[in-house]
């Protein structure tokens, strides 16, 4: 079982940055996928963002690709989403996920309550 709690959403200014938290509980943290997912109003909620434990290997959708950068700190049983260039179209609720084997679809197993980000024009 693995409980996610994300955090370090808020309101910004288009063009400016916000890093997500997300804290796991669980032992076994490192050997799991984790991604990132955002649902905007109206939206179904879509791939943002996974890092794969086995290889360190990342995955973003292409529309944050270049300006989004995914990590983690297995110490610290946490994973970042680091957000620069945000634009309006990237207000959503954004969800931590985990799972041993799914890396980028949508099937995660464990998923976290969500955090805002809204961004301002």
């Amino acid at each position: 079982q693995v409980q996610l709690v994300e955090s370090g959403g808020g309101l910004v200014h288009a063009g400016g940055s916000l890093r997500l938290s997300c804290a796991a509980s669980g032992r076994t943290f490192s050997r799991y996928n984790m991604g990132w997912f955002r649902q905007a109003p109206g939206k179904e909620r879509e791939f943002v963002s996974a890092i794969k434990w086995s290889t360190g290997n990342t995955y973003y959708a292409d529309s944050v690709k270049g300006r989004f950068t995914i990590s983690r700190d297995n110490a610290k049983n946490t994973v970042y989403l680091q957000m620069n260039s945000l634009k309006p179209e990237d207000t959503a609720v954004y969800y931590c996920a985990a799972d041993s084997k799914v890396v980028a679809g949508p099937n995660y197993d464990y998923w976290g309550q969500g955090t805002q980000v809204t961004v301002s024009s």
